[in-house]
């Protein structure tokens, strides 16, 4: 198990690079099975998560080359569909949840689509329903083996259907969007996920040959044709981190550029952190955040009561973000209820804030409302453990700005979403030490 000690209290200074988006990697990643043509992707983030995604994709037989850094070529002409039966794809798919996403397109290109329950963040259900649903009402034929914790879908030829979503999961949209595009007919999606890792998924798409109309809305009308083409796709800045750097930033107090963000896919992320009072300019798509050496203060409602942030479906604030919301409230001037309505555990990290000083009470599985500091009693440096991606982040800019050396485990976690994650915050001016 990995650890970072961290001595925390130092203000950085700098510019840092985002990485390209997680989320749309291991969605455009699992794309380049629709085409037995060669697909060129650029701004791979090098993450665990990816890597392990990739690595799949080449035990089934897809062709890989690396052009240079976050770039590679792929081309699936001779994907083995048979190593879906095997212990070692039962393994791989176990360890990765964005695994689900190789069955959409096996599904409608080889008529199969197979997956044990995958794995991922420890942050509560994450229901499949959604995706085979979906399957299904395109003509799939659904079974589960409650022995061998494996679901699996089969078709002759998948059909166009019109559908309305229980819920309006990103995953489970493009998934049924990629299964449907070599599809018979046509298939309407309703109540669609409209992130813009969906919009680049089905911009992608559109460039290999298929008809998407409703991009970025929550109706998808999908016309199915009978091929795809290669393809040229560069994956967006990953709004999560670039998040994450702007929380960090006014936590740790410090004066740091964010450099080509892809500002207009940000949404009402930006707003969002000046709610809670940061102050940051948009500058060439680069995002500059001064030191703020005075502090920030929330705002509260026109009323005067009490800031709620709560996640939602895009165009609302993703869930991935609360965490960072939440520990930068610590330090903040005024007071804020933190609703994390998606998830029912990933509140939990909380407990080891409030050992650091911060003042939080957790409401209940889903709300926490903190009471922050103003900086008058930094945080106090601890040892932590990082129970998944986003509060590991959360976690370790906690530690930065500490009084004191920290010490977080199970930092693979971290290194599960974040490239190089102690690297650049060196590069920043930041004292942490990797210790394996």
């Amino acid at each position: 198990m990995g650890v970072f000690k961290i001595e925390g209290g130092i203000p950085l200074k700098g510019e840092i690079t985002p990485q390209g988006a997680k989320n749309e990697a291991l969605q455009v990643l699992c794309a380049v099975l629709l085409t037995d043509q060669k697909v060129t992707i650029h701004n791979i983030p090098d993450i665990q998560d990816v890597n392990k995604l990739i690595s799949l994709l080449e035990n089934l037989g897809v062709k890989i080359q690396k052009i240079g850094k976050g770039s590679y070529s792929f081309q699936a002409d001779e994907v083995n569909v048979e190593y879906l039966k095997s212990e070692s794809f039962h393994t791989e798919g176990q360890a990765l949840r964005g695994s689900i996403m190789v069955v959409g397109p096996l599904l409608t290109r080889f008529g199969v689509g197979y997956i044990p329950k995958p794995g991922g963040d420890k942050i509560g259900r994450r229901r499949l329903d959604t995706h085979f649903d979906g399957f299904i009402k395109l003509g799939a034929h659904f079974k589960y083996d409650e022995d061998k914790f494996t679901y699996s879908v089969v078709a002759d030829k998948l059909k166009g259907n019109y559908m309305l979503l229980e819920e309006a999961s990103v995953t489970g949209t493009s998934n049924i969007i990629m299964a449907a595009v070599l599809a018979e007919g046509t298939t309407t999606i309703y109540n669609a996920a409209c992130e813009p890792y969906v919009q680049q998924l089905c911009r992608m798409l559109n460039s290999m040959g298929a008809d998407i109309q409703g991009i970025g809305s929550n109706l998808i009308t999908i016309n199915g044709v009978e091929h795809l083409n290669g393809c040229t796709h560069a994956i967006l800045p990953d709004m999560i981190e670039i998040g994450s750097w702007i929380g960090l930033a006014a936590m740790t107090r410090s004066e740091i550029t964010i450099k080509n963000v892809g500002w207009k896919h940000l949404g009402i992320i930006p707003a969002i952190f000046q709610k809670l009072g940061i102050s940051f300019e948009n500058r060439n798509d680069d995002i500059y955040i001064p030191a703020h050496t005075n502090g920030y203060e929330i705002q509260n409602y026109i009323d005067g009561s009490i800031l709620t942030v709560a996640d939602a479906p895009w165009p609302g604030f993703t869930p991935d973000l609360l965490s960072i919301v939440l520990v930068v409230a610590t330090q903040a001037r005024g007071e804020v209820l933190i609703h994390q309505k998606m998830f029912e555990s990933r509140l939990f990290f909380i407990d080891k804030l409030i050992d650091m000083g911060a003042k939080i009470i957790l409401c209940d599985p889903h709300r926490a409302t903190v009471i922050g500091n103003d900086f008058r009693s930094p945080l106090r440096a601890t040892l932590m453990t990082s129970p998944d991606i986003r509060a590991g982040i959360a976690l370790l800019i906690a530690a930065l700005s500490a009084k004191g050396t920290s010490t977080i485990y199970n930092i693979e976690q971290i290194d599960r979403g974040y490239e190089n994650i102690d690297g650049r915050l060196k590069a920043l001016g930041a004292n942490i030490v990797r210790v394996n």
